[in-house]
């Protein structure tokens, strides 16, 4: 092995750790390798249905043409004689080398130096090739160059591998994706937001469930979407489907909706909304999500704001992330967490921050609603408290459209 590439081994085995956010640079493991072999070109060839796919290519200032995505029948490429053994991995001179002679790029480039190593998956199946040549030949190259051929061709053969088990994953949950909306699996659930001082409903949360074998929750589903980029798009549309509601409730009901800050910046939330009372509707922004820049937010919300939607901050006290929402977008209402509503009758510490809580939305001028509430010491305490607002299974649990509707009626009737 020559004494450069002797040390660019370790430089180009760093490569094989993906970066934070991103996988490894195969295009840049091909530039350190054909620099260091003193080659004109390096490139990783994919073989399948009968052609030679070029799917990286470090071609420097050659000027030969070869890029990323051509192809060529696989009888004409080296690859395959290389893969079949009907050409060697290592020549220093391919012009030299009868079966290469029966190849006319072989003279007409001319091929002079090669070193071509198979791309194993990790089942085995050879994937394609990893090359590198020169139209010059080169007779310093060795056993040992090949050897460090093959140990980048396993490195490469890796990351192929991740990035195809990655791909069918996309594809599984892209699937997954289609054929819950396909089939209508999404479905909406409404859980009614009580006013304690007057036992009536004055709003609904709306919530996204899907109805498919086997069961999963929601949160899994909506992780996955964002896992292919499509978090947006599935949001958007339980959004929609939410809204549906709003027509079949009186006036006086309030609908909202959780919205998380990528569909506010990113969505056209404006466009969901355009059109409808937005006296009437509150956007829960979630928390699990960190807000770079809370301008970005400011700047879709105050227009509507400015036509009566109302923005309430989901999950309050779950988290740091839940407190700077509570502090830079102003919302009009406070969703106190479940996390300090559960047990908050028997313990001081809960007691004390929902207080604190409460003393935050006097002062700002917002409301709270708690969340999670299940017992009737819990729903005491809220009450001691101040907050008249409630939400949680002791007095509602979510329920369909028909039910939710059927809750209003029988409220009406008893007015």
């Amino acid at each position: 092995m020559s004494q450069p590439l002797a040390f660019a081994a370790a430089e180009i085995a760093g490569l094989a750790s993906p970066p934070p956010g991103g996988s490894p640079g195969l295009s840049r493991i091909l530039s350190a390798v054909r620099k260091h072999m003193g080659m004109e070109v390096a490139f990783i060839s994919q073989i399948t249905d009968g052609q030679r796919f070029f799917r990286h290519v470090d071609a420097g200032d050659s000027g030969l043409g070869i890029l990323p995505g051509g192809s060529d029948p696989i009888e004409d490429s080296y690859c395959i004689r290389v893969i079949d053994g009907r050409l060697p991995e290592l020549m220093t001179n391919a012009c030299v080398n009868l079966e290469a002679l029966t190849l006319p790029v072989t003279r007409a480039l001319p091929v002079g130096a090669h070193l071509s190593v198979p791309i194993r998956l990790a089942d085995g199946e050879v994937y394609g090739t990893f090359c590198c040549f020169s139209r010059s030949p080169d007779e310093t190259l060795t056993e040992r160059d090949l050897s460090v051929m093959r140990v980048f061709a396993e490195m490469v053969g890796d990351q192929i591998q991740q990035d195809l088990d990655d791909l069918n994953v996309r594809h599984l949950v892209d699937n997954r994706i289609d054929g819950a909306l396909k089939s209508d699996a999404l479905q909406m659930v409404y859980q009614p937001i009580v006013d304690v001082t007057t036992n009536c409903v004055v709003g609904f949360e709306s919530l996204a469930r899907f109805m498919t074998e086997p069961y999963r929750t929601p949160d899994t589903w909506f992780v996955d979407a964002a896992s292919v980029g499509r978090a947006v798009e599935l949001e958007t549309i339980a959004i929609r489907k939410a809204l549906i509601a709003l027509a079949l409730f009186p006036p006086s009901v309030y609908l909202t909706v959780n919205a998380s800050p990528d569909v506010i910046i990113n969505g056209d939330l404006a466009g969901t909304l355009r059109g409808l009372p937005l006296d009437r509707v509150v956007v829960e922004v979630t928390e699990h999500q960190v807000i770079e820049k809370y301008e970005d937010i400011a700047e879709v919300m105050a227009p509507m704001q400015k036509q009566g939607l109302r923005i309430a901050i989901d999950d309050a006290g779950a988290g740091y992330a839940s407190f700077r929402h509570v502090v830079n977008l102003h919302p009009e209402i406070v969703k106190l967490d479940i996390s300090i509503t559960r047990g908050i009758d028997c313990d001081r510490s809960r007691r004390a921050l929902a207080a604190a809580l409460c003393g935050f939305a006097a002062e700002t001028g917002c409301s709270i609603v708690a969340e999670g509430v299940e017992t009737e010491g819990e729903l005491a305490v809220i009450k001691a408290l101040g907050i008249t607002k409630v939400q949680g299974y002791h007095l509602g649990r979510p329920m369909n459209l028909a039910a939710s509707r059927q809750l209003i009626d029988v409220q009406n009737a008893s007015d």
